[in-house]
């Protein structure tokens, strides 16, 4: 494990529509390049490179682990309107496949997200959706737009607790609980909460780091992505903004 010492859960790339800037060749690259065995694409509500990311990512030697960040329909009573770190009206988990039974299970909620939703909604399943298709994956809390984290930063903690035991009860121990260091206010706020409840449900925790662009030294140009695919300006400070963090860190970074 000393010589591992991290692998990526949840890199985004270009496939993550109008947010994410990294190319699936360049992605693997990175991963290479840094001697890390393994990789995790988590692209936000879709698996459209999930094919492509796993053909090019076995051609280099790499493990690839395949999963997709998707919104899930709880209850809103702990949802933060302040927050404006995700695109969906939802918050979101991230989803792992742990098997090839994981990968259909997938698979079949990334199309139900689609062809279940009605009108404007974001995509989205619900936890009934979760409820007969949890077998072969596993779970990450979701980080700074997961649901237990919008309940701490709304200061409901009763709230965010019953959703992680919602949780607990259809993954059981490949629920994990995930902790993130972007230099967001509001990933501070909520760490000592989420320890906590960690402890308290003696479930696992899992450090992530959330790429979005290869580079530190990028982040000027993702942040003008983010500005132009919600419309706005870049001068405008209530819009979505990501950190210089949200780079692809190496193994020594984290």
């Amino acid at each position: 494990m000393q010589d591992l010492g991290f692998v990526h859960l949840r890199v985004h790339s270009a496939y993550s529509l109008l947010e994410g800037a990294l190319q699936l060749g360049r992605l693997i690259d990175l991963a290479k390049s840094d001697g890390q065995p393994a990789i995790g694409l988590v692209d936000t509500g879709n698996l459209f490179g999930a094919l492509e990311f796993s053909e090019k990512a076995v051609e280099k030697g790499l493990q690839p682990i395949i999963g997709c960040q998707i919104a899930i329909a709880f209850d809103q009573s702990g949802a933060d309107p302040r927050r404006v770190t995700s695109r969906t009206d939802y918050p979101s988990i991230v989803l792992l496949a742990a098997t090839s039974d994981g990968l259909a299970n997938l698979t079949r909620l990334v199309s139900r997200s689609y062809l279940a939703t009605e009108g404007s909604e974001d995509v989205h399943v619900t936890l009934d959706d979760l409820e007969v298709a949890a077998e072969g994956l596993i779970a990450l809390t979701g980080g700074g737009t997961g649901p237990i984290d919008g309940a701490l930063l709304a200061g409901q903690p009763d709230v965010a607790r019953a959703r992680l035991t919602r949780l607990y009860l259809l993954f059981n121990d490949r629920l994990y609980v995930e902790i993130q260091r972007h230099g967001l206010q509001g990933e501070r706020l909520v760490e000592g909460g989420l320890l906590q409840l960690a402890y308290d449900m003696k479930l696992p925790i899992v450090a992530t780091n959330e790429p979005f662009f290869a580079r530190r030294e990028d982040f000027e140009a993702h942040d003008a992505l983010i500005a132009i695919a919600e419309g706005r300006v870049i001068a405008e400070e209530d819009r979505r903004r990501l950190t210089p963090e949200h780079f692809f860190k190496s193994r020594k970074d984290m």
